[in-house]
């Protein structure tokens, strides 16, 4: 392919990054009209538009009435951390672990909590771990979908239903495209800049029945900072479970999570949102089944993520490149496409294996992900003329 034979077609949105993530269809700052900017969050007012962002968000995802949801400070990063330090400790604990995020949260585990019994089950980029390792009778840490690997577990049947310990579930792009089975999990959390192609710096935290008798009936041996803090006298606090958030939200951002709520529930929920994702890894996938340089990161198809959609290149010469060279001729494909507009922030993780990443969430539209890959190929063909002749 040569430089005069670029698409014709261009994607009408050319957001594709992993986070934050594209606005939904139609967005526009209008949306925010009914902010009440200048009021407090603790007002009559602020607290009813934060305890809407968590009504709506039980009723779009099927969230069971006795499970608790809070907004919590510091995006998904806050929300677990919050869980790890105020729950870990009691029992032993096995951390699963296939890409950056998992791998985040061993080394606070392992080297800031510092506990003793920990299992560590690892993988590599675009697999998963052994799901048949993990005790649950300790408690079990990991991503339902690894966003730096492109990689989810493919259903909740691997965890105990009688188990004794509590299960911690990072699922920070998988929630409003995934089908999360809410009784196998005790914990999960999540970011709004991830599906709902929300604002950042608000993290989200249910916890099961389970998890909040953990909370008052255990209490760790580390001080936990205010920010961290769930409980207050032995007793969980539950007005941050009734949006009385522990430190001040943005009001911009909650009455922008209420629009992508309140949009979920014009598609018809939760299965609205899900088949929007499947059908855009589906267009992606078909484009890869077919590309004689690009594949799947993900190779069993069970496992592959509908939002975090990672692209290994298999053309030979890369193979033989040098480390250097991989890291630069992938940099340059992102670098073409962000000069012609049509793709942005699509680069795989900096920690990742030198490749693509392309945003699949409900808020990408599928006939954006069909023009794209078109240009996908026009990038490559520049980038290989390039870099091919090093290895001749």
């Amino acid at each position: 392919m040569t430089e005069l034979s670029r698409p014709a077609v261009r994607p009408a949105n050319p957001n594709f990054s992993s986070g934050p993530c594209a606005k939904r269809p139609g967005w526009s700052l209008e949306v925010l009209s009914d902010t009440p900017v200048g009021r407090s969050h603790r007002a009559k007012i602020g607290k009813a538009k934060l305890e809407e962002v968590i009504n709506r968000t039980r009723s779009v995802l099927g969230i069971p009435a006795d499970y608790r949801i809070g907004i919590v400070p510091a995006s998904d990063t806050g929300a677990v951390e919050m869980a790890l330090w105020s729950l870990l400790g009691q029992r032993g604990v096995d951390m699963l672990s296939w890409e950056s995020f998992g791998d985040g949260w061993v080394t606070d585990v392992t080297k800031q909590l510092k506990l003793e019994d920990v299992r560590v089950f690892k993988a590599p980029y675009g697999q998963l771990p052994d799901l048949s390792q993990p005790d649950f009778d300790r408690d079990v840490v990991f991503t339902w979908n690894g966003t730096t690997g492109g990689v989810r577990v493919p259903n909740g049947d691997w965890i105990k239903s009688d188990r004794q310990g509590l299960t911690i579930c990072d699922a920070t792009s998988a929630v409003f495209a995934m089908d999360m089975p809410w009784d196998k999990l005790d914990v999960v959390t999540w970011s709004w800049q991830k599906v709902l192609g929300g604002e950042g710096a608000h993290g989200m935290l249910v916890l099961s029945p389970r998890a909040v008798e953990r909370l008052v009936t255990y209490k760790p041996s580390w001080p936990l900072p205010k920010i961290f803090r769930l409980t207050s006298g032995g007793k969980l606090s539950e007005g941050i479970f009734k949006g009385e958030t522990i430190n001040t939200p943005s009001m911009l951002a909650v009455e922008d999570q209420i629009d992508a709520l309140k949009w979920s529930e014009s598609l018809g929920g939760l299965k609205g949102l899900i088949a929007r994702s499947d059908a855009n890894l589906k267009a992606l996938q078909a484009w890869l089944d077919k590309s004689a340089w690009a594949e799947n990161l993900a190779k069993d198809p069970a496992v592959r993520s509908t939002t975090s959609i990672c692209i290994a290149i298999k053309a030979p010469f890369f193979a033989k490149l040098s480390a250097d060279d991989q890291a630069a001729a992938a940099k340059k494909i992102v670098t073409l496409l962000d000069k012609e507009a049509v793709a942005y922030d699509i680069g795989a993780y900096r920690d990742a294996p030198p490749g693509l990443r392309v945003w699949g969430g409900a808020t990408v539209e599928t006939k954006d992900i069909e023009a794209l890959t078109p240009w996908l190929d026009w990038a490559f063909a520049q980038v290989e003329a390039e870099f091919a002749p090093k290895v001749q």
